[in-house]
C-alpha cells in the first residue's frame, strides 16, 4: 500500500477550496539528485506538475519531466504520496523513482521561463541542506521545502 504523508503549512483552508495533483521524479545518479532550479527566483524542487486531463500520474511524471529536464525518463516505483495543505488548495504530489533513458529537448512554458527553470544535479547533502532550510522561508516556499526535505529524508532511509 502506498504510504501518504499529510502535511500543513502555517495558513490553510479546511476544507480547500482547490485540489492540485502532481507527479514528480526522484533521479538520484553519482551521489547527486536532478532538481528543477529557478534561477531567477531562487527556489529548488523535484522536477515535475500537474496532471492533465485523461493523463494518468506515470505519464504525467514521463511528459513533466521530459518537459522541464530535457531527459526521457522510465519511473520504476511509485514512492511516496505527500498531501499539502497550503493556504486555499491541497496540493497531492505522486514521487516516482525514475531513471534516465534518453535526452530530449527542455519545453518550458512562459512562466517556467520566466521563474528561469534549470535542471540541475545536486550533492544529496546539499539538497538536504537547502530544503532543510524550510522555515526561515516565506510560507509557500517553506511548505513546499518541508514536502521535498520530508521525501528526500524518506529515499534516503531506503536506500
Amino acid at each position: 500500500m502506498m504510504e501518504t504523508i499529510t502535511q500543513y503549512a502555517k495558513t490553510y483552508s479546511d476544507p480547500p477550496e482547490k485540489e492540485r495533483i502532481s507527479s514528480r521524479g526522484i533521479i538520484v545518479e553519482n551521489g547527486k539528485i536532478l532538481l528543477s532550479h529557478e534561477v531567477n527566483t531562487g527556489v529548488y524542487m523535484s522536477p515535475g506538475g500537474g496532471l492533465e486531463d485523461g493523463e494518468t500520474l506515470e505519464e504525467c511524471c514521463i511528459r513533466e519531466l521530459k518537459e522541464e529536464t530535457g531527459f526521457d525518463v522510465k519511473p520504476t516505483k511509485h514512492f511516496v504520496i505527500i498531501n499539502e495543505y497550503c493556504f486555499e488548495t491541497l496540493y497531492i504530489s505522486n514521487y516516482f523513482l525514475c531513471e534516465i533513458t534518453g535526452k530530449s529537448k527542455q519545453s518550458l512554458t512562459d512562466i517556467e521561463v520566466e521563474h528561469g527553470i534549470t535542471p540541475e544535479w545536486v550533492e544529496l547533502e546539499k539538497a538536504l541542506e537547502i530544503f532543510g532550510d524550510y522555515a526561515s522561508k516565506r510560507e509557500d516556499v517553506g511548505s513546499l521545502y518541508l514536502r521535498e526535505f520530508t521525501v528526500l529524508n524518506k529515499y534516503l532511509k531506503m536506500k
